[in-house]
């Protein structure tokens, strides 16, 4: 296993290989499908998927984030990137104007690279890839820059899950910290909140792929994350997530010491505010309740998860 205190990309940039991989993704742009989408749009000559992104990444804002879990912002923050656009179209999105809107502008890799230099310049603890999954060939090819210029953080993949396989392996060794949401465990969910019947069964598989790549959470000794997994569970009204088959599932499949955060800041958003939507998704109009998120919590701990985040409600107090 890579040390903890060394970021895992460090070894493939030494190599060649990080440069290898960033070129070969690119390259794969010319037909993507590197998303459970599988447009097969040709984004590398000014196509755009459904992810709404073409041949560059767009960037909505870059900055120090005090406002992620503990472990992750620890004194100086988690640099965070936010990318526009997205692979999913949650109609609750909370980012609506990132993710759907694609509020943002394009940047070639040298800028992006040189956004996690600022980041490392500031002192933050890692770069903090928000909503990768869609742009990974440009986030490969502004790390391989970054890291031949002396970045030397730890990087953080923060997804909605819904990520592919394939993609997963090209972050083999790449990527130290993997922060996934799983937002649904029920197809008929899935397809009806996202458009994607298939996300319970695609995130099942991403999270088994970044779990066995960078196992369980590992905290160095001021509680600052430095490699693993840790997973993101938002509660939503009337169950509509499926904690309880999740946490089962995460428990006997993935692992007990799973780092988890039950999140309990759902609201209506997005597509919610439109008035057309107000009467087809009634049971989301709405804020969870206190008893909605007890209960959520007591069920995740209930099926064996005994890490949860401080944010959570109770202490996780496990270091590996």
């Amino acid at each position: 296993m890579p040390n903890a205190d060394y970021p895992a990309y460090l070894n493939l940039a030494r190599t060649g290989e990080l440069s290898r991989r960033a070129a070969e993704a690119v390259a794969s742009l010319e037909a993507c499908r590197g998303c459970p989408r599988r447009c097969g749009v040709d984004r590398l000559h000014g196509g755009l998927g459904r992810c709404r992104m073409g041949r560059h990444a767009c960037v909505a804002s870059h900055f120090a984030h005090h406002g992620e879990e503990a472990c992750l912002r620890g004194c100086n923050g988690s640099g965070t990137i936010f990318l526009s656009g997205c692979n999913l179209r949650c109609v609750f999105c909370q980012n609506y104007d990132i993710s759907h809107a694609c509020e943002g502008r394009p940047v070639p890799a040298s800028r992006l690279a040189k956004m996690m230099l600022e980041l490392q310049a500031e002192g933050c603890h890692n770069i903090n890839w928000v909503t990768p999954s869609h742009v990974v060939p440009q986030l490969l090819e502004a790390l391989a820059l970054a890291a031949g210029q002396g970045l030397r953080l730890p990087v953080v993949y923060n997804s909605s899950g819904y990520d592919s396989l394939d993609t997963l392996r090209r972050l083999d060794g790449v990527v130290d910290l993997y922060m996934p949401d799983f937002k649904f465990w029920v197809p008929a969910v899935a397809a009806r909140l996202a458009h994607a019947p298939d996300y319970p069964a695609v995130a099942r598989e991403a999270v088994r792929e970044m779990h066995r790549q960078v196992g369980d959470l590992v905290l160095d000794a001021q509680g600052v994350a430095r490699r693993g997994l840790l997973l993101r569970h938002l509660v939503m009204p009337n169950g509509l997530a499926g904690t309880r088959p999740l946490a089962q599932w995460l428990a006997r499949e993935i692992s007990p010491h799973t780092y988890v955060n039950v999140m309990a800041q759902y609201h209506p958003d997005g597509d919610l505010l439109r008035p057309a939507s107000a009467e087809r998704f009634r049971d989301l109009a709405r804020p969870i309740t206190s008893a909605e998120y007890r209960d959520a919590v007591k069920e995740t701990l209930g099926a064996g998860l005994h890490r949860l985040d401080p944010a959570s409600g109770v202490t996780s107090g496990v270091r590996l």
